[in-house]
């Protein structure tokens, strides 16, 4: 797995983790910018072809 360090932190984050941010559910408490799981899935499969 690669792994990354957001802007000038010392910390290790995966790449998988970090482009999954914007994935949730804003009604649960999440960001207003977060978006759902049927979107979240068609930006998934996009990445993995």
């Amino acid at each position: 797995m690669k792994y990354t360090k957001p802007g000038n932190s010392e910390l290790n984050v995966s790449r998988i983790c970090m482009g999954c941010m914007e994935f949730g559910d804003n009604s649960r408490g999440q960001h207003s910018w977060t978006i759902d799981e049927e979107h979240s899935r068609e930006i998934i499969k996009k990445d993995l072809n």
